[in-house]
C-alpha cells in the first residue's frame, strides 16, 4: 500500500489523532458508501451535495478517474474523486462552451466527503492537492478541470476558489437543481489578472447568468454584512 501522505487531525472532541492518505480501490466500496450516507444523513441542505451510487463509484475505481481516501486508524474519514466523464448530452464541458473536440481533454472533480466530526482539518484542500498530484505523475490528455457546486455551499465554494478554478456557468443541473460549474484550464497561467472585477449578490441568479454571457469569470466569494457575494472578474 502506498501511502501519499501522513499527519495528525483534530476531532470534534479536539483530540489529535495520526491519519494517512492512500489510493483507493474497488474493495473500499462499501467503506465509501458509508462515509457518504453519513455525510448526507447530517447535511443541513441536502441539496448541496449530489450523492452517487455504489456504480458510479465501481465505475470511477474501475479505470475511469482517481480515489484517494483519508484514514484515521482503520476508519475511512474523508475520501475524493476525478471522474472521467461519458461524452454525453449533459458533458460540463457543453456548459462550459468547449467545441466538441475538446471535450475528451476533460476530467471532472467529483464528489468530496468529509466526516462532519473531522471538519475543520482542511482535509478536502488536502485530498485536493494530493489527487491532482496523482494525476499529475501520469501521463494523461487532461487540460480542463471541471465540477459543479450549489450555491450557498459556502465550504465547497471556498474549497474550489482555493484551487484556482472559475465560475464559467450558472444552470440548472441533476434534474433541476441550481449549480455552478467550475473549470480549472491546466494550461493556463495561474494568477490571471483582471481588468474589471465586481460583486453580485450570490441569490441573483439572473444577474450572475448576465455577467457569465458577457464573458465574466465567478472568481471569489465575499461576506458583506451577512450577505455573500461573488466576485467576477472580466479579463
Amino acid at each position: 500500500m502506498e501511502i501519499l501522505h501522513q499527519g495528525t487531525l483534530k476531532n470534534e472532541a479536539g483530540t489529535e489523532e495520526p491519519f494517512l492518505v492512500r489510493k483507493l480501490t474497488i474493495n473500499d466500496l462499501h467503506e465509501i458508501c458509508n462515509v457518504q450516507s453519513e455525510v448526507f444523513s447530517r447535511l443541513d441542505d441536502r441539496n448541496f451535495l449530489q450523492p452517487l451510487i455504489a456504480d458510479e463509484y465501481s465505475f470511477i475505481l474501475g479505470g475511469n478517474g482517481l480515489m484517494i481516501g483519508a484514514f484515521a486508524g482503520e476508519r475511512m474519514v474523508a475520501f475524493r474523486a476525478l471522474l472521467v466523464p461519458l461524452i454525453d448530452e449533459d458533458h460540463l464541458g457543453r456548459d462550459i462552451g468547449l467545441r466538441e473536440e475538446n471535450l475528451p481533454k476533460v476530467i471532472y472533480q467529483e464528489i468530496s466527503n468529509v466526516l462532519p466530526e473531522y471538519r475543520g482539518n482542511k482535509l478536502q484542500r488536502t485530498l485536493a492537492i494530493l489527487l491532482m498530484q496523482e494525476l499529475n505523475k501520469q501521463e494523461h490528455k487532461y487540460q480542463y478541470v471541471c465540477c459543479t457546486v450549489a450555491p450557498f455551499n459556502i465550504p465547497s465554494l471556498k474549497d474550489k476558489f482555493s484551487q484556482g478554478m472559475e465560475i464559467a456557468a450558472l444552470k440548472e443541473k441533476y434534474g433541476g437543481m441550481l449549480r455552478y460549474v467550475f473549470v480549472k484550464d491546466l494550461i493556463m497561467p495561474e494568477n490571471r489578472t483582471w481588468r474589471e472585477v465586481i460583486h453580485v449578490p450570490m441569490d441573483e441568479t439572473a444577474a450572475q447568468q448576465e455577467r457569465i454571457s458577457e464573458g465574466y469569470r465567478g472568481i471569489g466569494i465575499v461576506n458583506e454584512a451577512g450577505t455573500w457575494l461573488v466576485q467576477y472578474g472580466l479579463g
